[in-house]
């Protein structure tokens, strides 16, 4: 579906100031924000893209001549980044448990009911360096990650092959004990988690010579991740059951935290690539064609004559791969024209009589 004119989603004319937008934006906001009775969630975020475009003169400036796709896919504040999720940090466990307020309150008076062995192993955190390039383009990457795996030897069921699970004789199956405490207020009744199954209600007939129980073992493993093309800086992608292992538990799953580093000549907004290039004051006064570095290599850009120092130029389909769909972003270019500095004296005269002759109408006009 084609997107609305981003003046028209405000309620703005193009001339309008940036007071103006600024104010069309908060009454916009405020009419259709979701926690609202008759807010609509959908407008709401089309307002709010719409004004991180206009209030950004760069942006304002690239919408404004080349629409929509001067300033890509992904003006919105998530960056276009579809894996958006947890924090960096390299080889970091965590685990967030299952711990609600009847547990709580189940410690401290005996009437709440206790956390049972987890159904799941741990989540895993691991991150991956990209180049910017390999950000656009992707890659396939090996991680190698050392974790809890399910034993081979009893296939995480604890027990010695050959011999099965039978119930827990000291919490009878249910994976709880109860005990009761003397107190000043009188006696409180508590449950907690069977020492001997963990909570489980079942125990091996004999228990497993390898892992001793536990169900899994530290292994090294190496996954072959493949990167997609066109992923930002901060995504993150999930790996379902690929994180740590658990005793008669589905596995955790793996989270990778993608870090594309910056490059020296491009930055990122977005599906769009942006970059300058400088010229000379008679190149940009005269026209010409120069060659634009790319991502996709060099690319041959015809700068017309009279070009103002600051000009935007789009190169389509040099940009970023679309995430959600088929083709690419642009490249946007900015020429930068350069003042000499230091001219000779000949140079200095062709100069003089140029401004003469030019008049009242300046050099460019």
């Amino acid at each position: 579906m084609s997107k609305r004119d981003y003046y028209d989603v405000l309620g703005v004319g193009k001339t309008a100031s940036d007071d103006e937008i600024k104010k069309a934006f908060r009454k916009k906001a405020i009419e259709h924000h979701p926690d609202k009775a008759g807010g609509d969630e959908a407008k709401f975020k089309e307002i709010n893209e719409a004004y991180e475009v206009l209030k950004d003169d760069r942006k304002r400036q690239r919408y404004d001549q080349f629409g929509h796709a001067g300033v890509g896919s992904s003006a919105a504040s998530d960056g276009g980044n579809p894996y958006a999720g947890f924090g960096g940090g390299q080889n970091v466990n965590f685990d967030f448990g299952d711990l609600g307020l009847g547990d709580i309150f189940g410690s401290f008076f005996g009437g709440g009911q206790q956390r049972q062995q987890p159904s799941r192993g741990r989540d895993i955190e691991t991150s991956v360096d990209l180049s910017f390039e390999e950000g656009i383009f992707g890659k396939e990457h090996k991680l190698s990650v050392t974790l809890d795996d399910t034993c081979d030897h009893c296939k995480g069921s604890t027990a010695e092959p050959g011999h099965d699970l039978k119930t827990c004789d000291t919490c009878k199956g249910s994976g709880q004990v109860t005990r009761i405490t003397r107190t000043v207020f009188g006696d409180i009744q508590q449950a907690t988690v069977c020492n001997d199954c963990r909570g489980s209600g079942k125990i091996p007939e004999k228990v497993c010579s390898v892992c001793h129980g536990k169900g899994t073992a530290k292994k090294d493993q190496t996954i072959t991740l493949k990167i997609p093309a066109g992923i930002d800086d901060g995504a993150t992608i999930r790996l379902r059951e690929q994180g740590e292992a658990i005793a008669r538990g589905s596995k955790g799953d793996l989270y990778v935290h993608i870090r594309v580093k910056p490059h020296k000549s491009f930055t990122r907004e977005g599906d769009l690539i942006l970059s300058e290039v400088h010229i000379p004051m008679v190149d940009a006064a005269l026209g010409t064609d120069i060659d634009v570095t790319t991502v996709d290599g060099p690319i041959r850009m015809k700068v017309p004559a009279g070009t103002q120092s600051g000009t935007d130029f789009k190169l389509s389909g040099h940009g970023v791969p679309h995430m959600k769909g088929n083709g690419r972003g642009a490249h946007i270019v900015s020429v930068i024209v350069e003042t000499p500095t230091k001219l000779t004296k000949r140079q200095q005269d062709i100069l003089k009589e140029f401004k003469a002759t030019a008049g009242k109408r300046g050099f460019f006009s």
